[in-house]
């Protein structure tokens, strides 16, 4: 071998050494892996049917009765009228329209102290029919006679004859009585004239509702407070009044 070829395979020789001096090896990078974070899970949860408070049934307001107002508590003019106890009342003492014939025109009041029955004549063959109780002085006048004034809450004065037979009870009213609802008269009355004179016929109302429809030992002819409240309204002063005698009973109404 001659000397350049020896040269040359030496530098062949030495060629992969240079190379690999300036070449790099690549190698294989660590992978790090991101774990993601455990999740708390909540413990299972067990299912609760929800409770239910009962509901309350609400409270059902029935309506009153037509009755119920009629007759219902009344505080008038600083009176307190109680309201009646519907279950003790007959039916037939309860305020009614009517059929009702007469000749007499509609305003007029006919009293029937026989039957216990007062009637306003109204339009149509009609009469509002309010039942009465009837004290001894109300079977001493029958005939015609007319509303000479009204009063509410009256004052009322005892006749000699009442303070005679029960001092014991009227002695001390013998003065009078002011208007209230201790008064025999109650609520309203209406004071009848004839010719121009009292008769000392009175309508009126009573501390007694239990006596209406009924005999009555004193007074004339009494209606419950309600009732005469009502009747009240519905006559003016000069209105006709007629009151009935045995003969004449138990006409009009039909």
């Amino acid at each position: 071998m001659n000397q350049k070829s020896a040269v040359r395979l030496i530098l062949i020789g030495f060629l992969p050494l240079a190379f690999g001096a300036c070449t790099s090896v690549p190698t294989e990078r660590p992978v790090t892996v991101i774990m993601p974070e455990p999740v708390a899970i909540a413990p299972e949860t067990v299912a609760v049917a929800p409770v239910f408070e009962p509901m309350q049934e609400p409270e059902v307001q029935t309506a009153k009765s037509e009755y119920e107002v009629m007759y219902g508590a009344v505080n008038d003019r600083g009176n307190q009228i109680a309201a009646l106890d519907l279950s003790k009342i007959a039916e037939r003492n309860l305020r009614k329209q009517v059929d009702y014939q007469t000749t007499h025109p509609v305003g007029t009041i006919i009293v029937d102290p026989y039957t216990r029955y007062l009637y306003l004549v109204q339009p149509g063959g009609k009469a509002m029919r309010y039942s009465v109780g009837v004290g001894r002085a109300g079977m001493t006048f029958s005939g015609d006679a007319e509303v000479a004034y009204k009063a509410q809450w009256p004052r009322w004065t005892p006749t000699q004859n009442m303070i005679k037979r029960n001092p014991d009870h009227y002695a001390k009213h013998a003065q009078g009585l002011a208007g209230g609802i201790s008064n025999p008269l109650g609520a309203r009355a209406l004071y009848l004239y004839r010719d121009g004179k009292d008769t000392l016929y009175r309508i009126h109302g009573t501390n007694e509702p239990w006596s209406i429809g009924k005999a009555a030992s004193s007074g004339c002819i009494r209606l419950f407070n309600q009732d005469i409240i009502d009747l009240h309204k519905r006559v003016s002063s000069g209105s006709h009044v007629v009151v009935l005698n045995k003969a004449q009973s138990s006409q009009g109404e039909s």
